[in-house]
């Protein structure tokens, strides 16, 4: 399979480490894309499927995590975080929803969110993208099909929830002005919108909620449910006028942990014209049936979930890092006291990583791989690999 355009920058070379920016030691894992042995024949079509079709990651990060634990959490605290383009060049998808405050606006949403701090973060990152020429900001469906075009990957910028928004309806602007596409409603905890999935008590959605997704239908920006409770989800998805997304979960009915999404909010999701993507964070869409976290436990929540809302309404949100993911989930649950979202009233003995899907390079090569191993139709891994978030997203988009 034939890799992206790749230029060799690397982040913040046109900057003195230790002077402008202080250095951490990453981990940059290496790539393991041979996960699965295949013929010559199904190589051809998987070879096939990345050259024809718009493959999209509904959530991944070309963030790179320290090697060492003790520097995870000084290092999201600065918004000097590093970018792997080298490996996104190298992970076959044409369009990613990113979230580039992957620790700033996480840590913050605990400490007290600043407006300053997104800001901030989102300037740092698209300054560091504005030296390179392998992925570029996306801001309309014209872009996406770029991307393909030009072999280059497109990065719709996300955040994971919209606690920066404080009271500030005009803020939603603000953040589609500086090329905000999808916002996640709650991260775990409340927020002045509704109730995030670790909350004791779900209070549902808020009066100053339910503005900020009528303003983000108006807008076209995408509404995502991913980190909501339970009350607050179905709210979102009364409220909006647009499709719903959750771009990384699964099925709570395989694996009961607020983290996992249960069986009436999924269809509820569908029914908005909504995708789901499936998560591989680890230890998050585990199953009973497996021992351990892989690529085979992530797709049983897949193959769950398109029998119950049907194929059209299922995509991809892998959800990895470059480096140690569990450590950097350690570090962030302990600061911040979610771990129990993860949890839940499951019993099970941790993964260091998720077998198959260990870092972007790879999620989406696996996964494609699987799906051609078990049969499914080029027809059916086109829609779950981009076509059904392309439809979403252009039904947002428009007005």
């Amino acid at each position: 399979m034939k890799a992206k355009k790749y230029d060799g920058f690397e982040s913040f070379n046109y900057l003195e480490a230790g002077k402008d920016y202080k250095l951490f030691e990453l981990d940059k894992s290496e790539y393991l894309n041979s996960y699965y042995d295949l013929t010559r024949e199904d190589q051809e079509r998987v070879n096939t499927i990345f050259e024809k079709n718009l493959i999209i990651s509904m959530r991944d990060h070309g963030f790179i995590v320290p090697k060492r634990k003790e520097d995870i959490i000084p290092y999201c605290r600065q918004p000097y975080t590093h970018f792997h383009y080298e490996g996104l060049a190298r992970a076959g998808v044409d369009v990613i929803f990113e979230n580039f405050m992957d620790g700033i606006s996480i840590i913050s949403s605990t400490e007290g969110l600043k407006w300053d701090d997104i800001i901030w973060t989102l300037g740092i990152r698209y300054c560091d993208i504005a030296k390179q020429d392998s992925v570029f900001i996306a801001s309309s469906i014209s872009d996406l099909k770029k991307a393909k075009r030009q072999g280059k990957v497109a990065l719709i910028p996300s955040l994971e929830a919209a606690s920066a928004l404080e009271n500030e309806l005009g803020r939603v602007d603000l953040l589609y002005g500086f090329g905000v596409r999808c916002m996640g409603i709650t991260y775990n905890h409340a927020n002045t919108l509704g109730s995030g999935l670790a909350e004791v008590r779900d209070g549902g959605l808020t009066k100053f909620g339910n503005r900020v997704i009528e303003r983000m239908n108006k807008l076209g920006m995408m509404v995502d449910i991913s980190h909501c409770g339970d009350v607050t989800s179905i709210d979102v998805i009364e409220q909006s006028e647009k499709p719903v997304f959750i771009t990384h979960g699964g099925a709570r009915s395989l694996w009961n942990t607020p983290r996992m999404v249960p069986d009436h909010i999924l269809k509820a999701c569908a029914e908005t014209g909504g995708v789901i993507g499936i998560c591989a964070a680890p230890n998050t869409t585990l199953t009973k049936s497996r021992s351990e976290h892989t690529i085979d436990s992530v797709m049983e929540h897949f193959e769950y979930i398109v029998n119950l809302v049907g194929i059209d309404h299922v995509g991809f949100g892998p959800d990895t890092f470059y480096g140690d993911h569990v450590a950097l989930q350690h570090e962030f649950d302990n600061m911040l006291a979610i771990s129990d979202s993860h949890t839940g009233e499951e019993k099970f003995r941790e993964s260091d990583y998720v077998k198959g899907l260990e870092n972007p390079s790879e999620s989406m090569i696996n996964i494609v791989k699987w799906l051609v191993r078990k049969g499914y139709s080029n027809a059916d891994i086109k829609k779950v690999t981009g076509a059904n978030a392309l439809r979403a997203i252009k039904q947002t988009f428009e007005n």
